[in-house]
């Protein structure tokens, strides 16, 4: 674990003493630095990980950094490099131990990348094809990242795996109406042990078809923001399970912004039918890691006066090596609810 804290007005100072000066050394002596970033996901075929390099430039030979990232040489490493994922396990709180599974990751060039910042289209990762275990209350999974750069030194990093049995949604019902109301209702979840950064979505879906054309799927969403475990109301009583409030009145404030004034006979518009369909809840969750790395850059975006911090776990190199789930339940909508949305006769939900 690194933290590297850079005090902004230095950057300042070195500008004001170069103009003065020729004397002053603003490139140190080049060092190989690998940059990783990989968010390990158990739910996916295929997890990515991005492995590059640092690049620099010297006082003799000094260098654009936004021409020199446009440059694919230049942040990739020649070749491919050994890289592989040791598994690790723990049994009841026992030391984590090596479990047998080691696999080696390939490449593969992505051709679709945007214009940006650094290079395009093709961007070059690494990848596994492999599976994730994420254990249970009584086991528990770690992996490990292990890099050998061309100059054989070696880059590591190891996280636990997000997305155990424990961490489930407990609320099967979804309830609203239509009358304005003050009153708040639940979404229930049981925290996963290895994780520390939550963010909550609800999706309600619905078709719609105008007159002689074909259905279209849509949906109003939201999502409550990234949040630490803590940001949760704890269950009284319990270890791991939380929930968090929502307003009765969110469904139908949200389909008015929706479909707005369309209704179902209006002269500048063709007759339109909808229907109900799913009421989805949602929560990605995140491991520690991940969780001190975005803590990190929320704090230097909300005090950009004050000293710039850099989390990184990579022994050997910077970035972040992480894990993280998405797990969703479709929920019932509650008698109240539906009846509410036939009632709003303009917005042209009909039974099926």
């Amino acid at each position: 674990m690194k933290h590297i804290r850079i005090l902004p007005i230095i950057v300042f100072f070195i500008a004001v003493f170069a103009s003065c000066s020729t004397d002053v050394d603003i490139y140190a002596d080049y060092k190989d630095v690998a940059i990783i970033y990989g968010m390990l996901d158990y739910r996916l075929d295929t997890n990515y990980i991005k492995i590059t390099r640092a690049y620099c430039g010297t006082n003799d030979d000094p260098i654009d950094a936004n021409e020199v990232a446009m440059i694919y040489d230049s942040s990739n490493y020649p070749g491919k490099l050994d890289a592989r994922i040791i598994e690790l396990r723990s049994v009841h709180n026992g030391p984590y131990e090596p479990t047998g599974r080691e696999f080696l990751l390939d490449t593969i060039t992505k051709h679709n990348k945007e214009e940006g910042t650094f290079y395009s289209p093709d961007q070059l990762f690494y990848y596994t094809t492999e599976k994730f275990n994420t254990g249970t209350s009584n086991d528990r999974y770690k992996y490990r990242l292990v890099v050998v750069k061309p100059d054989g030194d070696t880059v590591t990093a190891q996280t636990s795996m997000v997305g155990n049995e424990e961490f489930r949604i407990v609320s099967s019902n979804a309830n609203f109406q239509l009358t304005p109301s003050n009153a708040m209702e639940m979404i229930v979840f049981k925290a996963d042990g290895m994780a520390s950064l939550y963010d909550v979505k609800i999706q309600f879906n619905y078709s719609e078809q105008h007159t002689g054309q074909a259905v279209k799927w849509k949906n109003v969403s939201r999502s409550f923001g990234t949040k630490s475990i803590n940001e949760y109301h704890r269950v009284e009583g319990s270890d791991n399970t939380y929930y968090l409030e929502y307003s009765v009145n969110w469904l139908f404030n949200a389909l008015e912004n929706a479909i707005g004034g369309d209704t179902v006979v209006d002269g500048n518009h063709p007759n339109v039918i909808r229907h109900i369909g799913s009421f989805v809840m949602s929560i990605t969750a995140g491991g520690n890691d991940l969780y001190i790395y975005y803590s990190a850059n929320q704090a230097q975006l909300n005090s950009p006066m004050s000293l710039v911090s850099v989390y990184s776990n990579i022994d050997g190199g910077y970035g972040l090596f992480s894990s993280r789930t998405t797990i969703e339940k479709t929920a019932k909508l509650s008698y109240y609810a539906t009846r509410d949305i036939f009632s709003v006769t303009a917005w042209g939900f009909k039974e099926q």
